[in-house]
Order: C-alpha cells, then structure tokens, then sequence
C-alpha cells in the first residue's frame, strides 16, 4: 500500500468530495423544508433547493466513479505486484521447500488468496474510508442539530461494536480453515487432472469420486461456518440502525410536537441517521472481508517470508569460467537426521567421463543432484576447479553443468520451444544440431509440423523415450563444460541408446561427463564407474577393472547381458 499511497490519497479525496455531496442533500432538504414551512422567512424557494439536491447528487453520482475506480484500480495493481513477487519468490526456493508444499495448495495461493487481498485492498479499504468519513461528519452535524438526540441515537453502537468484535476473532478462524480446505481441493483436483491415465487404468475413478467428495464437504462446511456468522453479523448491524432510528421517532417526534426542535432538523436528523445505517450494515461485511483477507496474507507470508536453504554465497569467488575438475571431500548428505550419503571422496579431471550405477535408492541421483546445489551440501565438500561449491555464485554454476533429470519435464510449448529453453536465443539450426546429437531428429520429421509441434501438458502427446532425448537435446544445447545425465536412456530400447551414446561420444571432447544408470551397458566406455550402495562408494574402477574384480558389478553385468540374451530369442 505504501507504493501506492498517492494514488490511495486521491482516491480518499474523492471519497471525501463524494461524501460531501452526499452530506450536503439532508442539510438542503432542512433548509427546503423550512422554506415550505416559512415562506417568508426562507431566502429561497424549495424549486431552487430541490435544483441544488438534484446538482449534488449528480455530482455525487459523478465523483463516486472516479472514487471507485482509483481505489479499486490501485488493489488491481497490488495484486499485480503480489504475484509477480510470489512467482519470484517460488522461482528463488529450493527443491527441499517443494519437495514439502503441495502443488494445488501453491496454486490456491496464486488464485483464491490473491483475490481476497485484493479485495481487502479495494473494496474493503474503499469502505473503511467511506464509513470513517459519513461517521465523523454524520455524527458532527447530528450533533449541531441536537446533541441529546445524537446520544441518546447512538446508544445501540457500543454493544454492537462488543459483538461484532467478538464474532471477527472467530470468523478469521474459520476464514483460515476455509482456504487451507480450498487449498487441499485444489491439491486433489490437480493430482488427480495429473494423474488421469492411472485413475482410468486401475478403475478408481468411485473412490476418487468418494475422497473428493469428503474433502469438498468439509470445504462446504468450513464456509457454511462462515455463512452462519455472516448471517449474525448483518442483522445485529442492521438492528442497532433500527432500534436508533425508532428512538429518534419517538423522542425527535415527540421535541417537534412541543417545539423544542423545528421540522426542518428533524428532517436532517433523519437523514443523517440514515446515513449511518448502511455502513454499519456494511461494516460486517468490512470485517468479514478483513478476516479473509488477514488469513490470505497470512497463508501469502507463509510463501514470501520463505527462505531457500541453498542461497548466493555472501562472499562470492571470482570465476568466469568453470572448466569441469570436480572433487569430492568425504562427503555427507542426509534428507532428514539418517545420513543418505556418507564417506565419498573422488577426484574428478577435467574431460573425465564417469558412469555411477547400483541399486534403487542407493543414492546416485542424490550425488549428483548435489553438484549443481539443487540440494544444499556443506561447506568443504564438493570443489569445482579448486573452489568449494557453495563459494560459486549460482548463475555460474548452473551456467556450467547440463543436467539431465531421471523425469524429462517438457513444457506446453513446441518440441523446438523446448529444446531450445537449454539456450536463451538459440537459432534452429543449434536446435536442430542438438535434436541430432540426442537421436531425436528423425522422429521430429515424422511430426506434421516438425519442430513446431506442439507437445501438450508435461510432453502428453510424446512417448517416453522422445521426451528423455528431448532434454538430453535441451542440455546438450547448452554447451556446458559439465554435462549430468541422471538415466536418462531408461525410457528408450537397447539400439536406441546405442545410437544416441554413439553421437554422445562424438559430443563430449573435453567435457567432464557423469551418467547415472541402471542399464551398465550405457558405462562400459566411461574412463571410471562408482558403484554406490547405500549412499557409499563400495566399488570403483573401470569396466574391465570391474569385471575383474568379479563384485557386485560383475554379478549385476552377467545379469543384465543374460537378460539381453534371453530377449533376442
């Protein structure tokens, strides 16, 4: 709001020029009563006061455009400015900070919670003003006209405001529960929409149904909670209107029957009391939206207030260029208190080409993902070029590696697009050298539009293997002295990976190469090979070297070309 404190300072202008005109009606509707009452005594007739009521109101009606606009334009650019600020900050989290958020609760924060604040912005503060304005000045000519009157009027007011307060702290409760409920309805909707094909194929489709609508009754209810004390807030407002105006009949009555206050006043005191009756309505509804707005910033603060584990080092080291040297200091890396990786040392020349392979959950994809600091590591265990990673300005660490994920994510854009993501600029002809070096160009020239087919949500309309070479094409584009290939040849048949590492090793030169994989046949050209269990190195070596030792990688070999034999038959 303070950025947009000008633009909020007019607009409280014109709710003042608004409420001006608007303020200005009851009192020319006394002057005008008294001219009927005395027309001798009235320095104008009530045709020229009716003319003066019809002028403010028109200029009422007018002024209250701009005042709506202004307000309600500047929320519209605080949202704006809210979301640009909650994207940058999801961009800037780490991998730990998703891997504990919910997709669809992140998505009902960019969407429901959004709108409740901008909400609260426009609307709520227009009001605030509006009833801050008609209550000061309402209140101050009431009491010009009658003081006695104006008390004894605004005797239901403190009682009201007693109530109300009480019923707000629990509609920021339920105003809190309600969005965490809508935040687990979109997570369900949006795992399921995710996962259409395997509701289908196993024939949930009932019981999703079922679950879905548990958690869309408990949504219902956390809102009817909400309905229900919107439903006491507006007639206590309502009645506390009431009941001042039935005291003023009577009393007001009761003074012009014995002359102690003219027609004319009693006619403007009305009409100031009516004045107040729809902001005090109103004023439940201000609350209501407060209270969600409250719990939707709150829920918002929850995202910006977040801090990333992994951040730009405080006193960065001066690299231009990374030329691919990787080493590893008794490294130890754990997701929770139990270590996952432990006791791995390694130096690694510039050039080299490395092969991890083992077991699921063994921890290779672990390793690597530390390298790039996807996940946090500490200091003085991995060094790139001599200088530990966590000196290494992030921009240039990334700059330098190609990685490759064990699940290809394309975007829903063309198979050009997504290649070309690796790259900022890159032309179609360095797309098209990349789609070469990754096997995938032929299978782009069978596509009607070629590179410009689209590929549909997460590369639906691509079979696994064209989307693993897709980002192998994405990182090979890059040009990286680091290239990480995180399985990425799980997907593809046996004579397709033998294409694809046939172009790769006309690719990597000087690059330093490590490729994760459970197909050991994609390792036997790799200068060295670790084989991890349970987060250590227990054997390394070269694939002959290996092979001689006759250890896990001897077994695990025989195995696979035993299975790859059996096959051909």
């Amino acid at each position: 709001m303070r950025s947009r404190r000008g633009t909020y300072l007019l607009g409280g202008l014109f709710l003042l020029g608004t409420n001006s005109c608007a303020l200005l009606i009851p009192w020319l509707m006394k002057l005008a009563v008294e001219g009927l009452q005395f027309p001798l005594k009235a320095p104008h007739s009530p045709a020229y006061y009716a003319l003066l009521i019809i002028a403010a109101a028109l200029l009422q009606g007018t002024i209250r455009i701009f005042s709506r606009t202004t307000l309600l334009h500047a929320a519209r650019r605080i949202e704006f400015q809210l979301r640009e600020e909650l994207y940058a900050k999801l961009l800037a989290l780490d991998l730990p900070y998703f891997s504990r958020e919910r997709t669809g609760d992140i998505l009902s924060r960019f969407t429901n919670d959004l709108t409740n604040v901008r909400m609260l912005m426009g609307f709520g503060v227009l009001n605030v003003i509006n009833t801050v304005i008609i209550y000061v000045a309402a209140l101050f000519l009431m009491v010009r006209l009658s003081p006695s009157l104006t008390a004894f009027a605004i005797i239901p007011f403190p009682l009201m405001i007693l109530i109300v307060k009480r019923l707000s702290a629990s509609m920021f409760r339920r105003s809190k529960r309600a969005q965490e409920e809508l935040a687990r309805l979109s997570s369900h909707v949006e795992e399921n929409v995710s996962a259409a094909t395997v509701v289908r194929a196993y024939c949930r489709e009932d019981a999703q149904i079922e679950e879905f609508r548990e958690v869309n009754g408990r949504y219902l209810e956390s809102n009817m909670g909400m309905a229900r004390l919107r439903g006491w807030m507006i007639p206590v407002m309502a009645s506390a209107g009431a009941f001042g105006t039935l005291i003023v009949l009577f009393l007001g009555g009761s003074r012009v029957i014995a002359g102690t206050l003219t027609l004319g006043d009693f006619v403007a005191f009305n009409g100031y009391l009516a004045m107040l009756i729809w902001p005090t309505i109103v004023m439940g509804w201000i609350l209501n939206l407060m209270q969600r707005g409250a719990a939707s910033m709150s829920r918002l603060n929850h995202v910006l207030d977040a801090s990333g584990t992994v951040t730009d080092p405080a006193e960065p080291a001066p690299v231009e260029r990374l030329r691919g040297e990787i080493e590893f200091r008794n490294l130890a890396f754990s997701y929770g208190e139990e270590p996952f990786l432990a006791d791995i040392s390694l130096a690694i020349r510039p050039g080299m080409k490395v092969g991890i392979a083992g077991p699921v959950g063994s921890g290779k994809s672990s390793l690597v993902r530390l390298i790039p600091r996807l996940y946090p590591v500490a200091d003085g265990q991995i060094f790139l070029d001599g200088i530990d990673v966590n000196r290494i300005p992030l921009v240039t660490l990334r700059n330098a590696i190609g990685f490759v994920p064990q699940e290809s994510f394309l975007f829903s854009r063309s198979i050009g697009d997504n290649i070309g993501y690796g790259k900022e600029g890159a032309g179609a002809g360095e797309i098209a050298t990349a789609a070469r070096l990754a096997s995938l160009e032929n299978d782009v020239h069978r596509f009607p539009d070629g590179y410009d087919t689209l590929v549909g949500e997460r590369g639906v309309t691509l079979s696994g293997g064209q989307k693993q070479r897709a980002a192998i094409a994405r990182a090979l584009l890059k040009d990286p002295a680091i290239l990480i290939l995180d399985d990425p040849l799980s997907a593809v048949d046996a004579r397709t990976e033998e294409e694809i590492l046939g172009s790769l090793a006309g690719y990597y030169g000087d690059r330093t190469v490590l490729i994760v994989s459970h197909r050991l046949s994609a390792l036997r050209e790799c200068d060295l090979i670790l084989v991890l269990e349970a987060g250590r190195v227990v054997e390394q070596g070269s694939h002959d070297d290996l092979l001689a030792m006759d250890g896990r990688y001897a077994a695990t070999w025989r195995e696979q070309q035993l299975r790859a034999e059996i096959e051909t038959f």
